[in-house]
């Protein structure tokens, strides 16, 4: 049986499509923890924010360690204990 490259591109496409399907499903806020959480900002690890701030719109995004406008969801009644940390957007 032979191909055309018609067939054989329409393959590739799809195949793509199956390997990219997930990661493009992790685009988004991250889900609320299974615990009792509030949201901290101030302190998230470049790259390590739970979701959106003025300059981007998904989790994962921030650019800056310690930005003032980022959060990450951490146990409630912790935030304040830690030092950088704010229940409040600056």
């Amino acid at each position: 049986m032979e191909l055309d490259s018609k067939s054989v591109s329409l393959a590739a496409a799809a195949f793509a499509a199956v390997v990219a399907l997930p990661l493009l499903a992790g685009a988004g806020p991250a889900p609320t923890p299974q615990f009792t959480a509030e949201k901290c900002y101030g302190i998230a690890a470049a790259s390590q924010n739970d979701c959106q701030t003025a300059t981007h719109s998904c989790a994962g995004e921030s650019k800056l360690s310690r930005d003032k406008e980022s959060w990450i969801y951490v146990p409630a009644g912790t935030c304040a204990k830690i030092d950088g940390g704010s229940l409040k957007r600056a």
